[in-house]
């Protein structure tokens, strides 16, 4: 029987506000009074240590000069959390922009007490608190809930159950990794022999709180970086992890476009008929999606968003392709 006692929690957070308030009460109800959760900050102008604190959470506050990434707070967060109890075998991992539901620490303890396979991360999928008040939130609704099949996945999000002894073994997150960093740690858990499995169920409830063009622009960007980055250390064979990805990217945010208006002289007009594929890949989504029960809205937005996201997308590889030319290290895209 695994015991609740043996699972700790790290979060992450800045300028967060209630929402980190909500985080954290909602871990709290969920651990034994002996659960130890740990909040790591980077930078907060707010409330948020002192809240986090008057809650009797221990608190890291990351020294801001050296770059941030959520990678390393992961790490920092981790590494406080062993030295207040090397006996934790398990970590929750997740964002303080997040809370937990529910009984969802009592569902991912009990498939690791009840999976026969060695699993050694659960996951679920997370939804969106307020996906009504923009088109943008309504976007990363749908994404939350289209992260995949349940049972033995290949990779997981950012919150995940992990056993620490795993997390320990393959040296943690990478902390050059700026986005997609649970995507690239899952690759060497795989890799070390570990099952990552998703539960049908819901993990989180995830704030956004995005409200503009720039932010998706922005989140879409750094998508694009994060493809292009795991894909140049995983993209070998047999693992070839984001090279689909990325090669969609480069074709649909550059070669297409470009290509069909420089084509657009010598074949008449012709080559522009290549721009139908931005109007009809978001009508097939949209269609795709319609079995998880979004709004028919949600369900465009998404589409719209994974058929655009192309341009702000291959923007971010070209950054990374840049920054890798000049030997500069990977710092963080914000979007908020």
């Amino acid at each position: 029987m695994i015991k609740m006692s043996k699972i700790g929690v790290v979060t992450i957070g800045r300028n967060e506000g209630e929402r980190l308030i909500r985080c954290l009460q909602s871990i709290l109800a969920q651990l034994p009074p002996e659960g130890i959760v740990v909040y790591v900050d980077s930078g907060s102008t707010d409330q948020s240590c002192p809240a986090a604190r008057e809650l009797g959470v221990e608190v890291v506050e990351l020294d801001m000069s050296i770059p941030f990434t959520a990678s390393r707070a992961r790490n920092a967060g981790f590494k406080r959390l062993q030295a207040k109890d090397p006996t934790v075998e398990y970590v929750q991992f997740i964002d303080g922009d997040s809370e937990l539901v529910a009984g969802w620490l009592t569902a991912a303890m009990a498939e690791f007490n009840h999976n026969p396979n060695p699993v050694v991360a659960v996951c679920g999928w997370r939804r969106e608190r307020f996906p009504e008040q923009s088109i943008y939130n309504r976007i990363s609704d749908v994404e939350g809930r289209m992260v995949g099949e349940t049972g033995q996945v290949v990779s997981f999000e950012g919150s995940v159950v992990i056993r620490a002894d795993m997390f320990v073994a393959v040296g943690g997150y990478n902390e050059n990794v700026i986005a997609a960093e649970d995507d690239e740690l899952s690759v060497r858990v795989r890799q070390a022999g570990g099952i990552i499995w998703r539960i049908d169920q819901q993990s989180i409830i995830h704030d956004a709180d995005m409200h503009s063009v720039w932010q998706w622009w922005q989140r879409s960007k750094r998508t694009g970086y994060a493809y292009a980055q795991v894909s140049s250390l995983h993209g070998a064979p047999p693992e070839r992890k984001f090279v689909k990805e990325r090669q969609r990217t480069w074709l649909w945010g550059a070669i297409v476009p470009i290509g069909a208006l420089v084509l657009a002289p010598v074949t008449y007009g012709l080559s522009l008929l290549a721009f139908l594929r931005y109007l009809i890949t978001p009508i097939r989504l949209f269609y795709k999606t319609k079995q998880y029960g979004f709004s028919p809205m949600n369900r465009f937005a998404w589409g719209l968003s994974c058929t655009m996201g192309a341009f702000p997308g291959v923007l971010g590889a070209m950054k990374f392709h840049w920054d890798r030319l000049r030997h500069k290290r990977p710092e963080i895209i914000e979007y908020k």
